[in-house]
């Protein structure tokens, strides 16, 4: 049973930080990419930032300059740094990971329960 567990979620104000953190437990035998995606009310759920087992990062344009993520393999860990926060930002964000369960010969995708940010202006 492979999970994800997201934190460092909250209400911030409009120029302010938030790091997330997503901590992977369970049986991956190799992980492909793992991907910060935020869900905004009434809207589909989009990428934010993801980066694959090489360290190669891609982002979303909205979130381009202000945003980072990271991972710690060691901790099996991925980070999203969020600097500059904007209202347009307030969303659930969810950890994402597509990687090869013990056992399987398929890579799948795997979802954390979401961490809510809200930023006031």
């Amino acid at each position: 049973q492979v999970q994800l567990v997201e934190s460092g979620g909250g209400l911030v104000q409009a120029g302010g930080s938030l790091r997330l953190s997503c901590v992977v437990s369970g049986n991956i035998v190799s992980i492909n990419a793992m991907a910060w995606y935020h869900q905004a009310p009434g809207k589909q759920r989009e990428l934010v930032a993801r980066i694959t087992s090489s360290g190669s990062a891609n982002y979303a344009g909205s979130v381009k300059g202000r945003f980072t993520i990271s991972r710690d393999n060691a901790k099996n860990t991925v980070y999203l740094l969020m600097n500059s926060l904007k209202p347009e930002d307030t969303a659930v964000y969810y950890c994402n990971l597509n990687g090869l369960p013990s056992g399987s010969y398929r890579y799948m995708d795997y979802w954390g329960q979401g961490t809510q940010v809200t930023v006031s202006s």
